[in-house]
């Protein structure tokens, strides 16, 4: 469920698609502090990233998320496949998505740009760098990038 409004100004909605409960943790304990108020979702495979992402199910009134944070490799469908279906769909494909995965493969890192992902980080196994490169993600695609503003006109118009 989405925080309130503040000041007149809405959390930033993330999504998280993340299959490790201990990487879901330390996200959240790196955005707890978070420059812009945001409000963190989390799907915990592929297939449960694409109801949210459709609002399908339980996930009926999930928001549009304005940033996705996506693993690469997931339980019931990939990363890969996920990021694919993000950039083919019209709704879609404005939201930009982060890839933060423990893969540094270059067939990886050059699919996933192909599939037009937005950013490549390869997560760091310290505690403290994974903290600080979460906190990075959010000083740079939270306060400095200006994300795409959703228009329900295009929404509607894309249905």
């Amino acid at each position: 469920m989405s925080l309130e409004r503040v000041d007149g100004v809405a959390p930033i909605e993330i999504l998280l698609v993340e299959d490790s409960p201990g990487d879901v943790r330390l996200t959240q304990v790196a955005l707890r502090d978070a420059k812009m108020r945001n409000e963190l979702h989390v799907a915990s495979d592929g297939i449960e990233a694409t109801r949210f992402l459709r609002r399908e199910g339980k996930h009926a009134d999930a928001p549009r998320p304005d940033l996705i944070l996506l693993d690469l490799n997931l339980p019931k469908k990939s990363g890969r496949e996920v990021l694919e279906e993000i950039k083919r769909d019209p709704k879609l494909k404005t939201i930009p998505v982060v890839i933060l995965t423990t893969s540094a493969a270059e067939e990886d890192v050059l699919r996933s740009y192909q599939l037009h992902a937005n950013c490549y980080i390869t997560k760091p196994v310290d505690f403290d760098q994974f903290i600080k490169v979460v906190k990075n993600i959010d000083n740079f695609w939270l306060a400095i990038v200006n994300l795409p503003p959703f228009a329900k006109a295009q929404l509607t118009a894309a249905e």
